[in-house]
C-alpha cells in the first residue's frame, strides 16, 4: 500500500450510478460493480438469502431489474460455467445466460471465498454485459415496491460517454415496459431437443423459459425421455412426429396471455380421449388455466423468493416453496370440474389448479427449486406416475387435527441455577412457554429454584401471563414426583429447562413413575429424546435413512476407550454422554492423554464417547420446527466463524450462514427435515453439522431435541418465537393455525427471510480465576453472550466486540490491549490455538500486514470472514495515516465518514485513531462533525419476511447502511445541550465536593429539563437500559429488574423503550416493551436513540453496572437521568469520595487510604496490619479486588488493580477478619427510605456477597446491630438524595457496624428480596423514579414466619484448574433460593438445589481444616457426626492430630498430596479419585489466592474433577451438620410447598388480605 492508495479503502468503490423509478421519486444513488451499461426494466425483489447464480440465470426474470433483499451478496463468487452435467447443461446454472436486465444489492462483497468459485460475481456480470449496483437501501426500496407494486426502472452507470447529462431528472421516455414484449419468445428454445433418449415414459415439454433443473429432475431422477419443444410448437400438427404420453408446461417470464400458440396446443391436449397427463409449473400453471378457460391477472408485486408457504388443499399440509412470478390465476374464474390445488398461506393467492376427473394439474411454485427448498418434489412423482399409468395413492388429511387433547394443568420443569452451559436462555424459553400455556387457559405449575428469573415472578395482572403456582425446590426426580402427587397435572414439559429438566424427565419416564401417575410428556417423546442423547441409537437411526454421524464409539471403561481410539485414529475427541455443554470433554493426541481425560469424564457419566476429530471443518446449525401433522420448517441456519473443534457456545456465530451456496444450504436443510421427521420430534430442535471446507461432504454432529442456547439466539435473530410456537405445537396445534407474531397477519408456518446479518459473540470471564487455561475446545467456558445486528459483516463484528466488553471501542488488535505484546512467532501460536483472545490476535496479525492466506492456514477461519476483518484493519490504518480529524475529512468527507460508520467504527474509535483524546470530548467532536454532514444511523425493523409484508413490529436495530427509517421519529422541540464538566468536576479528589454551592452547580447541569406534565411524559416514554451480556457478577437478576421496571411503566401508562443486546433475556422479547432496540449500551448509541425518541428520561439503575456507569456521560451529553442524580451516583461509586463522605458523617468504615505509589501502600498496610484489601473504583463483582496477607502479595496485586481502573484511584483497606456481613436493600424517594430489607450472610465477611449464602429475614442479628444499620442507611440515603433502588453492604463485629460499600442501583438480591417478602421492590422504585405517588408497602421483617436462603451456584467443573475456594473475587455463575419454616430447612433445600450431593453413597467424609480456630469452630459438628454413628470420617494429618488430642476423636488418616500425581493408596487424592469419599470439607486459611500449588488446592480441585461434594466454608459445614442431625437427608424429609403457601402463613400482629396486588397498595 502506498501513501496515495492508503486512503482508498475509505472511498466508495465502483462508478457512480443511479436507479430511476417511474413513480417519479428521486433517483437512488448507487455504485456500480457490474458492466458499465445502462438498462431499463421492471424492478422486482427476491427475498432469498442464497442462490444468486441460480436466480440470475432463471429465464423467468427476463427483462427485470432484480433487487436482492439480503444485504451481503457475492460472498461465494460464481462457480465454473464450463462444468456440464451428462446432458451437456451447465451444472450450477439454470440456463446458458444471465436473464435479468440488472442487479441491485445493498452491500457487495468485493472478496469472495468458496472452493467451487471460479470468478467473482462482478467479473461474471461484466463478461455478460449486465449492470450491477450496490450501496442501495434495498429494504426501503422493497417497501416501496411492496406499497406501489412493481415499478418500471432504469439503471444508469456513469461512463465517459454519458458524463454530460448523467444524473438528470427522470422522464417517461426513459422507461420501457418489458411486459409488452413477448418475453417467452426471447427465452424459448428454437429447436426440438431430446434428453434421455430411450427412457420411458415419453414426455413432451414446452420450453417457455424452462430452468435446467427441471430437465435434470425429469430425466435424471425420474428416467423419462424428455422432448423439449419451442413454446410455439403446434402439438396438433406435431411436425417433428414427437411420440408423447405426458405433457409438461414449463416456467417462463412475462404475461401468459402472450403465448397464444402454446395455449392453443394445450387446448388440443385437454380434448384428447383418453386424456394424457398434463403438469404445469409457474407460467405453465397460468397457461393451463387460460387453456381451460379461466382468467389470469398481474399481481401487485408478484411472489419471488424461497420461503412462500403453500397449503395443499387436499391435506391441509403446508410446504415451503420457491417462487418467481408476477401473474397469477384468478381462482374464482375456474370453469366447472377445475379446483384450486394449492393456496398461498400468506396472501391467499392461488398456487395451483387441478382437474377433478382427469390427470391435469399445475402449481404456481417451483418443485424443482433451484435455488430454494425441494419440499414439493413429490409432484414430479405424481406426474410421472400418472404418465406411466400407475394408480396414484389416495392422499388424505391427517386425522390428528381433530383429536386435540385438552389439558387442564401442566407442570413446567425449569432449569435451576445458572451455570456455564445453561444460562438465562431457559428463563426466556420458560417465560414464553408459560405465556403460550396461559393463552390456552391451562393452569401452570412451575418448579424452578432460580429466584432471580422472570418466570418465577408472580405479579398477577392482565398483560403478564405468569405461572399459577411456583415451587422453589431442587429439580430432582423425587421432588418432581412429590409435586405431581400433590398437584395431579395432566401433562409435563421437560424441553424448556435445559439438560437439567430433560434428565429428570428421562429418569422419571424410565422408572415408569410418570406413566403410573398418568402424566403425559408434552412435545417430543422420551424415546425420541433418548435416541438423540444416546450415540449408539442415534447412529443406528441415521443409518436407517442413509445419513452418517462423525465416527464415534461409546465406551464404558478405559480399555474399550483405547480400542475405540485406535479404530478411529488419533487425535480423538473424548466426551461424557448426557452432559451439558460438552462437560468433561477434550481432545487427546495419544494414549496417555486419552487415559487422563477419560478418567475425568467417567466421574460425571458412566458412558463416554470417543469421536473422530473434525477440527478445521465448517460447523453449521439449523433450527427445525415440526408439528404433529408433519409440517416441518427450518427457522434459522447459522454458521460458526470458528471452524469445528470449539464448542458452539464458545464460538462466534453468524446468522444466516455467509459462505454456503444454494446447493449446500438446501442440501443440509433437506437432511435436517429428513432426520427430524425420521426421529419423530414434535416442537423445536436443532441439528449441528460438520461440512468439509473443500467439498460437499458433511456429517451430522448431533441433534438437540429440546430448546437450547441456539434456540434463544435463533428466536432473537429472526424474530420467530421458537419456545412459544414449540409450546403450542406440544399441545397438538399445527403450524398453519398459529399466527406469525410479528406481522400478525401471516402464518407461523414459514421460514424467516433476513435482510440483515447477525453475530453472536460469547463473553468469557476467565481472568477471574487463577490457573484456568483459556484454551477453547469442546467444553464450554463462556458465561454469557451478545448479539449484534447490522447490514454489513464489519458493522456487526465491531458492534459485538463493544457489547461483550464495553471498555473496547471496536475490533482492534493492538489498541485493544487484550493481546500481550508479542513477536511474530508467539503471535502465530496465538492464532493456532483457539482462546478467548484469538479474534483480537487475528486482528493484530492483519494490522501487522499478514496475508489472509497465512492467517487462514493457522486458524482455518474462512477467508471470507478474514477478508472482512482485513477491511477493518485497512480502514484503521487509513485513519491513523490521516493523523487528524481535519486531514481525514479533507476530501470526500461525507463518503469517508459514512464508510467508517457503515463498517461499524464508533465515534470514540475514530477519535482515538486521529489523535483526539479517547474521552467524552474527543467522541463529541467526531459526533458533531458527522451530524454536520448528515450522517446519522437509521432505524430498521426486524420483521421476519424481509419487508415483503407490512409488519406491526416494535423490534428495532440501528445501522448506517440505509437512508430511510422504518419507524417515525419523535420530533422534539428541545435541543439537547451537552454540558461538559466545569473544572471543579474534573478534580475527583476535591475538598469542596460536598459544599452546597458545588451541588447546586452540578444539579443545574443535569436537570436542565423538567417534565412539563405527566400526561405528555407518558406519551414521550421512558428509556430503560438493560443489563448487557451476562457475566460473573451480572446475570439474570438484572434482567428480572429490567422486566419488572418495564412492566410497571406499562401499568402506569408510560411508553417503554428498552435498549439491550443480550439474546438470552426476557427484556429483549419484543412483547415486553413498546419499543425494543436490540442495540449497544454505549454512550453513542444510547444518545442516538435518545435523540430520536425524545423520552422523558432514562432509567440507569435496573441493569447492573453497565448502565450505571453511563449515568455521568449521559448527563454530560444532555440526557435526563431518572431517579438518583448522576452526580450522586458518582459520589457513591468513587470509593474516595464515598469514604470521605462517611468520615464527614462519622459513620464507621474499615481504615482506608488512597493509593498513589506502591511504597505508600506498603507503609499504610504495615501501619494497620495485614491482611489488607486492594480495591479499584467503578467495578462489578470485585474485579481485581484482592486480599493481601503479606508485602510481596500486596506488590503483585497492585499491578493488577492499576490495570483495571485506568485513571480512577485505587483504595487500600484494612481487611477485618471474622466479621458478619449484612445486606441492606432498599427503595428511597428524595432521600427518604420507603421500604427496606435486611439479609445476613451465613459466611463471614471476606466472601464476595455474590458468592455468599444469604438468609432473609436475618435470623441472628442483635437488635442493636439492626438499629445501627437502619440509622446509617437512612443517613446515607439522605446524603446522596437517593431516589430509586439502592443496596448497602455492612459488616458487624460484636456491636460495631461498618459500611463496606453502597450501590445506587438495583443489586443482585432485589428479586430474592421481592419474592421473599411478596412485594416487588422494583415496581415501587419505578414509580418513585417516574415521579408517581408512592405508598410504601406495609410489612414488618420481624413478623415474617418463614425463611428464605439464597445459595450460590458454581461452575468449577468447567473451569479446568480454577481453585474452587471463595474469596473477595466473585466466582459463582448463578444462584438458587428455597423457602423453609426455619433456616435449616431453607438452607438444606437450597444446598440441594445447587445440585449438591449429600454423603449417602458411602457415608464417607474427609476433613482437612487449615487453622486451629477453624478446627475449634467445627469441633462440635465433628462430635455430632460421630454421634450420628453412620459416617466414616477421614482426615489429613494435622486435622487428625488436632481432633485426637483435643477431643479424642479418631479419624482415618490420609496423607496430603505433594503434587498432582501423588495419588498412591493411603493418600487423600487416591481416596477421592477412587470414588471412596462422598464429601470433602476443606477449609483453607482464607487469606486469598496464593500462586503456589498447595495441598488444599489439589484436594479441592480433585473433588471437583471427580464429582465429589465439596464444602470450603466452616459456617456452611456447621449448618450442614445441623441439618444432618435433624434427619433432613432422609427421603421424605420435606413436603413440597409452593411459594403461595409460605405467603399465607399467618403472622403475629398483622394479617395478610387475600390477593393483595404488589403494586397497587
Amino acid at each position: 500500500m502506498t501513501a496515495d492508495t492508503i486512503m482508498d479503502c475509505l472511498e466508495a468503490q465502483g462508478e457512480e450510478s443511479y436507479l430511476y423509478l417511474a413513480d417519479g421519486s428521486n433517483p437512488i444513488e448507487a455504485r456500480s460493480f457490474g458492466a458499465p451499461v445502462s438498462v431499463t426494466g421492471e424492478v422486482v425483489f427476491n427475498t432469498g438469502m442464497v442462490g444468486y447464480p441460480e436466480a440470475l440465470t432463471d429465464p423467468s426474470y427476463r427483462g427485470q431489474i432484480l433487487v436482492l433483499t439480503y444485504p451481503l451478496i457475492g460472498n461465494y463468487g460464481v462457480p465454473d460455467e464450463s462444468i456440464e452435467d451428462e446432458y451437456g447443461l451447465p451444472k450450477f446454472f439454470e440456463s446458458k445466460q444471465i436473464h435479468i436486465a440488472g442487479l441491485v444489492v445493498s452491500s457487495y462483497s468485493w472478496e469472495h471465498s468458496h472452493w467451487a468459485a471460479q470468478k467473482s460475481l462482478a467479473k461474471w456480470l461484466q463478461e455478460n454485459n449486465i449492470p450491477g449496483v450496490c450501496g442501495v437501501d434495498t429494504r426501503a426500496l422493497t417497501k416501496n415496491l411492496r406499497e406501489h407494486g412493481s415499478i418500471l426502472g432504469r439503471l444508469e452507470v456513469k461512463t465517459k460517454e454519458n458524463e454530460a447529462d448523467f444524473g438528470r431528472p427522470s422522464s417517461p421516455i426513459m422507461f420501457e415496459d418489458p411486459n409488452i414484449r413477448n418475453l417467452v419468445a426471447e427465452v424459448s428454445t428454437n429447436e426440438v431437443v431430446v434428453y434421455g433418449k430411450g427412457n420411458s415414459p415419453k414426455i413432451i415439454a414446452y420450453d417457455c423459459g424452462m430452468k435446467f433443473n427441471i430437465i435434470r429432475y425429469l430425466v435424471d431422477t425420474h428416467k423419462v425421455e424428455l422432448t423439449v419443444v419451442p413454446f410455439s410448437y403446434d402439438l396438433e400438427t406435431n411436425s417433428a412426429n414427437v411420440e408423447w404420453e405426458g405433457l409438461f408446461l414449463s416456467n417462463g417470464p412475462g404475461d401468459p396471455t402472450m403465448c397464444s400458440e402454446t395455449i392453443k396446443s394445450i387446448q388440443y391436449a385437454l380434448e384428447l380421449n383418453p386424456p394424457r397427463p398434463i403438469f404445469g409449473i409457474c407460467l405453465g400453471s397460468q397457461l393451463l388455466a387460460l387453456a381451460a378457460g379461466a382468467k389470469t391477472y398481474k399481481m401487485k408485486y408478484g411472489n419471488r423468493g424461497m420461503n412462500q408457504p403453500c397449503i395443499d388443499l387436499r391435506t391441509g399440509r403446508c410446504y415451503i416453496t420457491p417462487q418467481n412470478h408476477g401473474f397469477a390465476v384468478d381462482a374464482d374464474s375456474l370453469p366447472p370440474l377445475w379446483k384450486p390445488l394449492f393456496l398461498n398461506a400468506n396472501d391467499l393467492t392461488n398456487e395451483g389448479i387441478v382437474h377433478t376427473t382427469k390427470p391435469f394439474f399445475s402449481v404456481q411454485f417451483h418443485p424443482e427449486a433451484s435455488g430454494g427448498p425441494c419440499d414439493t418434489a413429490f409432484l414430479f412423482d405424481k406426474f410421472v406416475g400418472e404418465t406411466r399409468g400407475e394408480s396414484q395413492p389416495l392422499i388424505l388429511q391427517n386425522g390428528l387435527n381433530y383429536q386435540r387433547k385438552t389439558y387442564k394443568k401442566v407442570l413446567l420443569v425449569g432449569s435451576g441455577g445458572l451455570s456455564i452451559g445453561q444460562a438465562g436462555e431457559f428463563d426466556y424459553s420458560g417465560s414464553q412457554c408459560i405465556k403460550a400455556l396461559k393463552e390456552e387457559n391451562i393452569e401452570v405449575i412451575l418448579i424452578n429454584p432460580n429466584i432471580a428469573t422472570v418466570q418465577t415472578s408472580q405479579d398477577k395482572d392482565e398483560g403478564n401471563h405468569m405461572a399459577d403456582r411456583v415451587y422453589f425446590l431442587p429439580i430432582r426426580p423425587n421432588v418432581v414426583m412429590d409435586i405431581i402427587h400433590k398437584e395431579k397435572p395432566d401433562g409435563i414439559i421437560v424441553s424448556m429447562g435445559g439438560q437439567t429438566a430433560l434428565n429428570v424427565g428421562v429418569e422419571l419416564w424410565k422408572s415408569g413413575e410418570l406413566q403410573k401417575a398418568g402424566v403425559e410428556i408434552l412435545g417430543t417423546q422420551i424415546p425420541v429424546i433418548e435416541a438423540t442423547e444416546d450415540r449408539e441409537i442415534f447412529s443406528e437411526k441415521l443409518k436407517e435413512i442413509g445419513e452418517t454421524i462423525a465416527l464415534s464409539y461409546s465406551a464404558t471403561n478405559i480399555e474399550t476407550a483405547i480400542e475405540a481410539a485406535n479404530k478411529i485414529g488419533y487425535p480423538v475427541l473424548i466426551r461424557a454422554a448426557y452432559a451439558l455443554g460438552g462437560l468433561g470433554s477434550g481432545f487427546a493426541d495419544n494414549e496417555a492423554e486419552l487415559k487422563s481425560l477419560a478418567a475425568k469424564a467417567f466421574s460425571t457419566s458412566d458412558q463416554i464417547l470417543i469421536d473422530q476429530d473434525l477440527r478445521g471443518w465448517k460447523e453449521l446449525e439449523y433450527e427445525v420446527v415440526r408439528d404433529n401433522s408433519d409440517n416441518c420448517i427450518t427457522v434459522c441456519n447459522m454458521e460458526n466463524f470458528d471452524p469445528l473443534g470449539i464448542h458452539t457456545g464458545d464460538s462466534i456465530v453468524v446468522c444466516p450462514s455467509q459462505t454456503l451456496t444454494n446447493r449446500e444450504y438446501f442440501m443440509l436443510r433437506r437432511t435436517a427435515l429428513k432426520v427430524v421427521r425420521h426421529l419423530g420430534i414434535v416442537g423445536e430442535c436443532n441439528i449441528q453439522y460438520a461440512l468439509h471446507p473443500e467439498s460437499e461432504r458433511y456429517c451430522i454432529i448431533e441433534v438437540n431435541a429440546r430448546l437450547s442456547r441456539s434456540s434463544a439466539l435463533a428466536s432473537k435473530a429472526t424474530g420467530y418465537p421458537l419456545a412459544y410456537v414449540a409450546t403450542k405445537l406440544s399441545l397438538g396445534k399445527n403450524l398453519v393455525s398459529i399466527k406469525n407474531s410479528i406481522t400478525k397477519t401471516t402464518t407461523a408456518c414459514f421460514e424467516p427471510s433476513l435482510d440483515y446479518c447477525v453475530v453472536k459473540m460469547p463473553r468469557w470471564d476467565l481472568k477471574k480465576f487463577n490457573r484456568v487455561s483459556n484454551k477453547l475446545g469442546s467444553s464450554m467456558l463462556s458465561v454469557g453472550e451478545v448479539m449484534a445486528i447490522g447490514r454489513t459483516f464489519e458493522e456487526v463484528i465491531q458492534k459485538a466486540c463493544r457489547m461483550v466488553n464495553p471498555g473496547l471501542t471496536g475490533l482492534d488488535g493492538e489498541d485493544s490491549n487484550i493481546v500481550d505484546e508479542c513477536d511474530n512467532k508467539s503471535l502465530e501460536e496465538k492464532l493456532r490455538v483457539p482462546t478467548d483472545e484469538r479474534l483480537f490476535a487475528v486482528q493484530l496479525a492483519l494490522e501487522r500486514g499478514w496475508s489472509v492466506e497465512k492467517i487462514f492456514d493457522l486458524t482455518k477461519i474462512d477467508p471470507w470472514f478474514l477478508s472482512k476483518l482485513s477491511n477493518i484493519a485497512n480502514m484503521r490504518k487509513a485513519c491513523k495515516h490521516a493523523g487528524t480529524l481535519d486531514e481525514l475529512v479533507k476530501e470526500n468527507p461525507r463518503q469517508r465518514l459514512q464508510a467508517l460508520k457503515m463498517a461499524g467504527f464508533s465515534d470514540r474509535q475514530i477519535a482515538r485513531y486521529v489523535g483526539l483524546p479517547a474521552t467524552l470530548e474527543g467522541e463529541h467532536k467526531v459526533r458533531s462533525l458527522r451530524k454536520k454532514y448528515g450522517i446519522i444511523p437509521v432505524v430498521k425493523q426486524i420483521d421476519t419476511l424481509a419487508a415483503e409484508f407490512p409488519a406491526q413490529t416494535n423490534y428495532l436495530y440501528m445501522t448506517y447502511s440505509g437512508d430511510t427509517d422504518d419507524v417515525d421519529t419523535i420530533e422534539s422541540d428541545e435541543e439537547l445541550t451537552p454540558s461538559y464538566r466545569s473544572s471543579v468536576l474534573n478534580t475527583s479528589i476535591s475538598t469542596d465536593l460536598d459544599t452546597p454551592s458545588f451541588q447546586r452547580r452540578a444539579r443545574a447541569l443535569s436537570s436542565g429539563k423538567a417534565v412539563k406534565n405527566l400526561l405528555t411524559a407518558k406519551e414521550r416514554g421512558v428509556i430503560v437500559l438493560g443489563c448487557g451480556a451476562y457475566c460473573i457478577g451480572s446475570s439474570v437478576e438484572f434482567d428480572w429488574c429490567a422486566v419488572s421496571c418495564i412492566r410497571q411503566l406499562r401499568r402506569d401508562g408510560f411508553k417503554s423503550i428498552v435498549i439491550n443486546y443480550n439474546p438470552e433475556t426476557v427484556s429483549t422479547d419484543y412483547d415486553e416493551s413498546d419499543r425494543l432496540y436490540f442495540e449497544e449500551l454505549s454512550l453513542e448509541r444510547v444518545m442516538d436513540i435518545y435523540e430520536r425518541e425524545n423520552p422523558v428520561g432514562v432509567v440507569v439503575s435496573v441493569g447492573g453496572q453497565i448502565p450505571n456507569n453511563l449515568a455521568g456521560p449521559l448527563r454530560d451529553s444532555g440526557a435526563n437521568i431518572l431517579g438518583t442524580d448522576a452526580t450522586d451516583i458518582e459520589r457513591a461509586e468513587d470509593r474516595h469520595q464515598f469514604s470521605q463522605m462517611l468520615d464527614n458523617m462519622s459513620i464507621g468504615q474499615p481504615e482506608w487510604s488512597v493509593l498513589n505509589t506502591k511504597d505508600e501502600a506498603i507503609v499504610f498496610a504495615n501501619k494497620v496490619g495485614f491482611p489488607v484489601l486492594v480495591r479499584p473504583s467503578f467495578v462489578l463483582s470485585g474485579a481485581a479486588m484482592r486480599v493481601a496477607s503479606s508485602e510481596s502479595e500486596l506488590r503483585n496485586f497492585l499491578a493488577l488493580a492499576e490495570d483495571v481502573s485506568g485513571d480512577k484511584p485505587v483504595v487500600v483497606t484494612k481487611f477485618v477478619e471474622g466479621a458478619k456481613e449484612i445486606e441492606f436493600d432498599a427503595i428511597a424517594k428524595g432521600g427518604e427510605i420507603l421500604n427496606y430489607a435486611i439479609g445476613e450472610h451465613l459466611e463471614n465477611a471476606g466472601v464476595h456477597s455474590g458468592d455468599a449464602t444469604v438468609v432473609l429475614p436475618a435470623q441472628k442479628l442483635y437488635v442493636k446491630t439492626i438499629k445501627h444499620v437502619k440509622r446509617y442507611a437512612s443517613s446515607i440515603a439522605k446524603a446522596l438524595r437517593i431516589t430509586g433502588p439502592f443496596n448497602i453492604q455492612f459488616m458487624a463485629k460484636g456491636n460495631q457496624v461498618q459500611v463496606i460499600e453502597c450501590n445506587l442501583r438495583a443489586s443482585r438480591t432485589f428479586p430474592f428480596v421481592s419474592k421473599t417478602l411478596n412485594h416487588n421492590f422494583i415496581s415501587l422504585a419505578t414509580r418513585a423514579m417516574t415521579g408517581m405517588d408512592v405508598e410504601p408497602y406495609k410489612f414488618s421483617l420481624l413478623d415474617i414466619d418463614y425463611v428464605c436462603v439464597k445459595a450460590p451456584m458454581f461452575s468449577f467443573t468447567r473451569l479446568r484448574g480454577a481453585d474452587p475456594s471463595l474469596g473477595v473475587e466473585m466466582a459463582s455463575t448463578g444462584e438458587v433460593a428455597c423457602f423453609g419454616q426455619d433456616q435449616n430447612e431453607a438452607f438444606m433445600q437450597s444446598l440441594l438445589a445447587t445440585t449438591f450431593q449429600l454423603p449417602t453413597k458411602n457415608h464417607t467424609i474427609l476433613l482437612s481444616i487449615a487453622t486451629t480456630e477453624k478446627r475449634q469452630e467445627l469441633a462440635g459438628s465433628v462430635e455430632a457426626l460421630v454421634k450420628l454413628n453412620k459416617y466414616k470420617l477421614y482426615g489429613t494429618p494435622g486435622t487428625c492430630k488436632y481432633y485426637k488430642e483435643k477431643h479424642n476423636i479418631d479419624l482415618i488418616c490420609v496423607t496430603k498430596p505433594a503434587n498432582e500425581d501423588d495419588d498412591a493408596p493411603g493418600t487423600a487424592l487416591h481416596e477421592i479419585k477412587e470414588g471412596n469419599i462422598d464429601l470433602v470439607i476443606n477449609v483453607s486459611d482464607g487469606t486469598g489466592r496464593k500462586d503456589e500449588l498447595t495441598a488444599g488446592y489439589l484436594i479441592r480441585r480433585a473433588s471437583v474433577d471427580f464429582g465429589t461434594s465439596l464444602i470450603t466454608n466452616v459456617k456452611c459445614a456447621v449448618e450442614l451438620v445441623i441439618c444432618l442431625e435433624r434427619g433432613m437427608d432422609k427421603k421424605n424429609a420435606f413436603v413440597p410447598r409452593h411459594i403461595g403457601e409460605f405467603y399465607k402463613i399467618p403472622s403475629v400482629g398483622w394479617t395478610v388480605k387475600e390477593n393483595t396486588h404488589p403494586s397497587l397498595h
